[in-house]
């Protein structure tokens, strides 16, 4: 605005030429982009001072990727995204996020505290509806884990990514890309890792988890994110289950973060005039846990096709799967058959029904 009409009719001079104001608000939208361009260049910083969660990595083209790792509830972490950002005034933002769990970039804290803490058998049907009952189980299990730390916290998960979003959208031409594998993927691959018995034994693990959490365990655990950890220390001795959740992600969200860092094409005035390509500069908003993955995979040649392939279930996964299915049904069957006893047993007491037998047993009786 400011460069489209650099001064108002009132400081105008009266001698002055008038087509000044009618010529620059007649910009074109190439000469607009071009004034935005060089803005956003002047603003970003050749030395950026950026906090120490951020590890540099570049690309042969000469792109930067500034990847900010994070502990999914902290407020330290919540600053660090926004400093990088408005340092390096990037031309896309990545986060480990996929299209599953967007929905917590636009939600506010308070319903997102609300919707974390809630875990129903509504929540249930629905998780097992979209990924399977293995799937839906697993996801659930590991939502109870996200909530136990949001209820000893009092804090909602997700704030980094929140706060990446809303810092891209400051940024003129910057895009924001969502970098995780998605979910169902994920967890399909996770439970076929898995014998019956780890299956068991993980869920087991996760129903039971009550240890007490502090804030300050949270900042002290900037250097390995805190759910990360936590999950760490439950899927340790189940080296599959590792990687799939943790590696493979670790392969993905390094692949997304090298198509991000791409070469970009500078706006053109007209079609006839050659393209021209800068380097990119990315930001990676990501778990801490996730960072010494993506610095061991940056310089490999990568191929996605075999960690977003999900394997036919399993023997065990069958038998598990009709293990629960039958354990639902028999306590839908238990159920029906408590509250029917009881109803009858309440008909049989009011004093209708006992008049009614009464007379029934004397005509009986008569014959």
């Amino acid at each position: 605005q400011a460069a489209a009409d650099p001064m108002s009719s009132s400081d105008a001079p009266e001698d002055g030429p008038k087509e000044t104001s009618s010529v620059s608000q007649n910009i074109s939208d190439a000469d607009a982009f071009k004034i935005l361009l060089e803005m956003k260049m002047k603003k970003r910083q050749k030395k950026p001072t950026l906090p120490s969660t951020v590890t540099e990595l570049g690309t042969e083209d000469g792109s930067q990727v500034y990847v900010v790792g994070t502990a999914h509830f902290s407020d330290s972490s919540k600053k660090d995204v926004v400093k990088t950002i408005q340092e390096v005034q990037p031309d896309v933002v990545v986060v480990e996020l996929c299209q599953y769990r967007v929905s917590m970039l636009k939600m506010d804290e308070k319903t997102l505290l609300k919707e974390a803490k809630e875990i129903n058998l509504e929540k249930l049907q629905q998780a097992i509806k979209q990924n399977g009952v293995m799937s839906g189980l697993m996801q659930m299990l590991l939502l109870k884990v996200s909530a136990h730390i949001t209820e000893q916290l009092g804090m909602a998960p997700g704030g980094e990514f929140r706060e990446a979003f809303k810092e891209a959208s400051k940024v003129p031409f910057c895009k924001f890309h969502l970098g995780d594998r998605p979910i169902p993927v994920t967890f399909k691959r996770a439970i076929a890792a898995l014998s019956f018995w780890q299956k068991v034994k993980l869920a087991w693990g996760l129903c039971f988890l009550s240890d007490p959490i502090s804030k300050d365990d949270v900042e002290k655990c900037k250097q390995k994110d805190l759910l990360e950890q936590m999950m760490a220390e439950m899927i340790g001795e189940f080296p599959d289950l590792h990687r799939t959740i943790v590696s493979e992600r670790d392969i993905y969200l390094t692949y997304m973060l090298k198509q991000a860092a791409k070469q970009i094409e500078l706006p053109r005035a007209s079609e006839t005039e050659p393209r021209k390509y800068i380097p990119a500069v990315v930001v990676g908003v990501v778990g801490m846990g996730h960072v010494p993955g993506i610095e061991k995979n940056w310089n490999s040649d990568l191929n996605i096709q075999e960690i977003m392939s999900v394997p036919p279930p399993s023997a065990s996964s069958k038998v598990f799967k009709f293990v629960i299915k039958a354990t639902v049904f028999g306590l839908m069957g238990y159920g029906c058959y408590r509250i029917g006893q009881r109803t009858v047993q309440f008909f049989l007491s009011m004093p209708a029904a006992q008049s009614y037998l009464q007379k029934l047993t004397e005509i009986r009786s008569q014959h």
